[in-house]
């Protein structure tokens, strides 16, 4: 009776989980909610930031990298539009740093705050290089990847028990999760995003890249 209680609530949760990717149409299915992620990715973003300041605006490299961001998230907001998905970016507050950091390393979190690692720009070499990384960055957040990860994650790595309890009863776990899915502090690379996830990426992200 009680597992029976149990799915007449959680079903609807399901059920209202399961969207479509853009571009790819994948069915994709989510056990954590979308306001969390974000609220999460927040304050994630603002710890980083007051760790790792910007480097200046007046940088040409930073330069480099809002001019790249920019036609990117134009691309992007375009192609979301003009397709249906305008939903899943309505909450983004789009901003773009470039962090004096040594690592090769770009990452993009749910909300559209971009930060590029000043190590990468030796790799990408120049605009064109620049927008790859970018735009395969946004791509995972456009199709939240993280919140498909981070769910099987919480799971795994807490026994099991529910997310709910998951969120509220191991918050610094949780936060812990977060960090190290989107490639972020002292867990960076622990739970890479699956060959699925790269492959989808890469997909979308060649996708805003020929309209950007």
């Amino acid at each position: 009776m009680k597992k029976r209680i149990l799915l007449f609530l959680i079903l609807p949760v399901i059920i209202a989980s399961c969207s479509k990717v853009p571009v790819t149409g994948r069915k994709q299915f989510r056990m954590l909610p979308e306001s969390m992620i974000l609220g999460m990715s927040l304050t994630a973003y603002n710890d980083f930031m007051a760790s790792n300041p910007a480097v200046s605006s007046t940088d040409s490299r930073t330069q480099l990298v809002v001019n790249t961001g920019n036609r990117l998230k134009n691309a992007t907001v375009d192609y979301l539009r003009k397709h249906g998905f305008s939903k899943r970016i309505k909450d983004f507050n789009w901003q773009f740093n470039l962090v004096e950091n040594s690592t090769v390393n770009a990452w993009c979190m749910p909300g559209g705050r971009i930060v590029v690692y000043s190590g990468i720009l030796p790799y990408t070499e120049n605009e064109a290089g620049l927008a790859t990384v970018m735009s395969h960055e946004i791509a995972h957040a456009v199709a939240r990847h993280g919140n498909e990860r981070m769910s099987q994650q919480v799971a795994l790595a807490l026994g099991g028990i529910s997310l709910a309890v998951a969120l509220q009863d191991h918050p610094e776990e949780t936060q812990a999760i977060f960090l190290s899915v989107y490639g972020i502090g002292g867990g960076l690379g622990v739970l890479a995003y699956s060959r699925k996830h790269e492959y989808e990426a890469d997909k979308i992200g060649m996708v805003f890249i020929a309209l950007a």
